[in-house]
């Protein structure tokens, strides 16, 4: 691929469109909607996403919508949805505000720990994507979903990293790494990041970028996070293009023997 010294030149594609940054962040938790649009500054996303149940759609309110530029892409999401069908419906009254295509289809299984069901969220995909969608789902990190997934016409998989909100990181490098291998749509690492090695080790593994909330929201410094968040990124992203060193299970001196004095 070359060696990459500016990330300005290393764009990747999502559906129709091209992006230069490989973060993706929410807009959920923030203190004010002041502070919503600094942290969105500072990550530097080009794409935001919004809990469409979750908004105040009276635009003559405030709204985390003001926080949103016009020149980022917007991307609906269905949380708090616990059926294919309460999904469907939610992103088809998106389409009807005149939302874009870009959908990140969530349908949760579990309460508790707000794992999604995959089964309904395979269901949801497939006719999501015959009504025109660009449908980004949110799953487990589990191969055979997101293969099916990507079968159903999906742009990308966004496999969890782990429970959304608990910070956990990626609990599971090995399997996000066969999802990486296996899938010919991006993968964007979803849920769990808490911190910036987090972000950084999603896109050493390969992913093509990350989307994340409550790690920077929830931060004592939300904007301060943003930009190690996208420092973070970028800098996975040129670790991985670099090639990691091999791993070895004992010593080897960095400095040369040859011409050792005796």
């Amino acid at each position: 691929m070359g060696t990459i010294t500016d990330l300005a030149g290393d764009t990747w594609q999502l559906g129709t469109r091209t992006f230069s940054s490989r973060l993706i962040v929410g807009t959920g938790k923030y203190a004010s909607i002041e502070q919503t649009r600094d942290a969105i500054a500072a990550s530097g996303a080009e794409m935001v996403t919004v809990a469409l149940r979750r908004i105040e759609l009276d635009r003559t309110k405030p709204s985390v919508l003001d926080a949103i530029g016009s020149d980022l892409v917007l991307l609906p999401n269905t949380a708090g949805c616990y059926t294919a069908d309460e999904a469907i419906r939610t992103l088809r009254l998106a389409r009807e505000l005149g939302m874009d295509e870009f959908v990140k289809l969530e349908v949760i299984g579990d309460k508790k720990t707000l794992f999604p069901d995959n089964a309904a969220t395979v269901e949801a995909a497939r006719q999501l994507v015959k009504e025109g969608f660009q449908v980004m789902p949110y799953c487990t990190d589990d191969l055979v979903t997101c293969k099916k997934l990507e079968d159903a016409g999906c742009v990308a998989v966004m496999p969890l990293a782990a429970p959304i909100g608990s910070g956990l990181g990626i609990c599971n490098p090995h399997n996000i790494r066969l999802i990486v291998e296996a899938v010919r749509v991006p993968v964007i690492v979803d849920a769990g990041v808490g911190t910036a090695s987090d972000a950084a080790v999603a896109l050493e593994l390969g992913c093509h970028g990350v989307l994340m909330n409550t790690g920077i929201a929830a931060a004592k410094d939300p904007v301060l996070m943003a930009e190690a968040m996208r420092l973070a990124v970028e800098g996975g992203r040129k670790a991985f293009v670099a090639g990691r060193m091999a791993s070895k299970p004992y010593a080897t001196a960095s400095s040369p023997e040859a011409g050792i004095i005796e």
